[in-house]
């Protein structure tokens, strides 16, 4: 197998191609995934390949200024890019004889023609040399109708090459380049680290990740065989002419339209995608899916097929614990560790610099650097648990190379600022902290050193007012990764109101520990700080709440993927479901009463304590349960999958019953 060929700029200072929504950089050497075991062409020192047939070739015809989104097809127009720059090609300097060498080009599907013979998924797969568990391009099925007027639709999909790549912007390490050369959205699998995001942003699940080698790959248009003049190997090996390829918008012989989706299809808007359909053939008014995802399509008085809700499974509850064990359990982890952390240093801190006379005494204590090297323990293993998440751990530090787009990039850089600046936070307090200073200079630490003169607790203000703004903006950013709008069950406020809430629940419950151990140790009395900390505990499972019941309101009335994993998540893990939500009202009710008793009633210190104990330990179990049904239950806007390829029941099935365990099944064993 030939080594991955690399793009590379003739001249490194012509960098920008301005799409209309955002300018990636394309001046750096980029590489990307293998673009064919051949080398073919018509230009000089191209190997020419003479079994290829007339109607392999792409045609040259006149293409439209700007495509229907207002973009412009010509793509150096919208670069200072030189029009002969090579793509280095399997190592080969020569540049291309293509005449459209640098508009954008895009697939054009007729579903009238596909008859599912999977020819160009095979075609494509043996080209890029795919293992059985991967596919750049599938064919997935819709079907409606009743005998004997039953109807079929074949759907085949790879990358659309976006106008707006929702993959390039989201990849925190930067490994999607769109080109001028062709529009070609390219993908390098060995600058990537496995995280996945780009397959959780792209609506067509054109992004494919490899549990075995740890990594991202995709279809790279096979701008190897555009460079010749030639189609896409899919393309040359459709049997129904029903994929052609060309510069967008140019509608291909014999063809009457050219739509922009067709029943299956997830909405354009998303990322403008370049792909058009011909679908003319009378289907039924409602096409359902062949795979086991809750959705099916129905046709609205404009002819258009929406996505709505199909209750495969019945209404029956049940709770499928088992199943909340997924490749996101790191995930889990690292939000609620991070979001804990956040509250446990903020919240005394924030108090104090507020003028709370508690939170004031507190910081002021030998206990503040306990907590906050606590708070540093809680964010370390966080992120140590999202770098176990990643195809490849050891090259966590390619998450930052995305700051201008990625919230993932943006999120892990405040939280690493805010750990560093915890780090200095607790570095500071140490001339100041009594039980450290007596293990020091008993240790023979120059005094000089330790100088107790300095002013030192400006000096903690100040790191810990850029920890908290730090922590902050990471939380922010954490929530903008799931504002997705492939993925609706995430894209709602609610998953903020959920991240805030948590960091407050959790943040009071931990930082409460040394503050009330504090209290203790000056005998100063615990009613009043259980009673602040008691409040902002409950602030948090309220506002957690109030974001429930909003989201559980919006989606009982949706009918797109949001409302389909609602319907999941009331049916297959229904019962775990209402169990989550009635420990959550519960501890609701249980924090409210014990607020209001302390109020009215003089409490018995210990029996009170204890209560507050067992409410914060059940807060914990809730909290589990809600974040691993958040990444459990959500259903993106892909594309159909088959019965048996594409189907995520059929790869459970043959995970659960042993079949994956044979490679010919096309479903690759998980190694959580």
């Amino acid at each position: 197998m030939m080594r991955s060929p690399v793009i590379e700029p003739e001249k490194p200072q012509t960098s920008a191609l301005d799409v209309g929504v955002f300018t990636p950089d394309i001046s750096a050497k980029t590489s990307i995934p293998e673009v064919g075991q051949e080398q073919v062409g018509r230009s000089n020192h191209w190997e020419v390949r003479s079994e290829e047939q007339a109607y392999a070739y792409l045609p040259e015809t006149p293409s439209e200024v700007e495509n229907r989104y207002g973009k412009r097809i010509d793509l150096v127009e919208l670069t200072d890019n030189p029009v002969g720059r090579s793509l280095f090609i399997n190592g080969n300097p020569e540049v291309g004889s293509n005449p459209d060498r640098n508009k954008q080009h895009g697939f054009f599907f007729t579903a009238d023609n596909c008859i599912g013979c999977h020819a160009c998924e095979s075609a494509c797969s043996e080209k890029n040399d795919n293992p059985a568990h991967l596919a750049f391009r599938s064919v997935g099925y819709v079907e409606g109708g009743s005998y004997p007027d039953y109807k079929r639709m074949n759907i085949s999909m790879a990358c659309n090459h976006c106008d707006d790549p929702v993959c390039l912007k989201g990849c925190p390490t930067r490994a999607y380049t769109k080109h001028a050369e062709y529009g070609a959205v390219l993908q390098d699998p060995d600058t990537c680290f496995g995280c996945g995001y780009c397959t959780w942003v792209c609506p067509y699940n054109a992004p494919q990740l490899d549990p075995v080698k740890g990594q991202v790959s995709k279809c790279n248009m096979c701008v190897d065989r555009l460079e010749v003049g030639l189609k896409p190997a899919c393309v040359s090996a459709c049997v129904g002419n029903a994929l052609d390829f060309g510069v967008i918008e140019n509608t291909p012989e014999n063809r009457q339209q050219c739509k922009t989706s067709i029943p299956g299809f997830p909405s354009p808007e998303i990322t403008q995608p370049n792909i058009r359909f011909q679908q003319t053939k009378s289907l039924p008014e409602e096409m359902t899916r062949t795979d086991d995802m809750p959705v099916k399509y129905h046709k609205d008085e404009n002819g258009e097929y929406l996505p709505v809700v199909d209750q495969k499974v019945g209404k029956q509850r049940h709770w499928n614990l088992s199943k909340l064990n997924s490749r996101e359990n790191p995930l889990v982890l690292f939000t609620l560790l991070a979001q804990g952390a956040l509250g446990t240093f903020m919240i005394p801190f924030i108090g104090a610099l507020a003028g709370i006379e508690m939170f004031t005494q507190f910081t002021e204590s030998n206990f503040f650097l306990p907590l906050v090297i606590l708070s540093i323990g809680m964010t370390s293993l966080g992120l140590f648990m999202s770098v176990t998440h990643l195809g490849k751990p050891f090259r966590f530090y390619r998450g930052f190379n995305n700051l201008r787009y990625s919230p993932m990039s943006r999120e892990g850089l405040g939280l690493a600022l805010f750990s560093a600046f915890m780090g200095l936070t607790a570095l500071f307090l140490v001339p100041s902290n009594e039980w450290v200073m007596s293990i020091l200079q008993g240790a023979g630490v120059d005094s000089l050193m330790l100088n107790t003169h300095f002013p030192w607790a400006s000096v903690v203000e100040v790191s810990g007012v850029l920890a908290s703004v730090s922590g902050a903006t990471g939380l922010y950013y954490m929530n903008q990764c799931y504002q997705i709008k492939a993925r609706p069950f995430w894209h709602h406020w609610q998953t903020a109101s959920s991240f805030v809430g948590n960091s407050l629940s959790i943040g009071a419950m931990v930082s409460g520990v040394l503050v009330l151990i504090f209290f203790n140790a000056e005998s100063l009395p615990n009613q009043v700080a259980l009673e602040i900390l008691g409040a902002i505990f409950l602030l948090g499972l309220v506002l957690e709440a109030l974001g429930l019941k909003a989201h559980n309101h919006t989606l009982n009335r949706s009918e797109n993927e949001g409302g389909a994993a609602h319907y999941v998540q009331c049916t297959t893990f229904g019962k775990t479901y209402l169990l989550r939500n009635a420990l959550l009202g519960f501890n609701i009710l249980a924090a409210s009463g014990l607020l209001i008793y302390a109020n009215v009633f003089t409490v018995n210190e210990p029996l009170y304590l204890a209560a507050w104990i067992g409410i914060s330990l059940m807060n914990i179990v809730t909290a589990l349960i809600g974040r691993a049904l958040f990444y459990n239950l959500v259903i993106p806007t892909t594309m159909p999958g088959a019965f048996f390829w594409k189907n995520k029941g059929f790869e459970q099935h043959a995970r659960d019953v042993g079949l994956a365990d044979n490679p010919a099944c096309g479903v690759a064993p998980l190694s959580h």
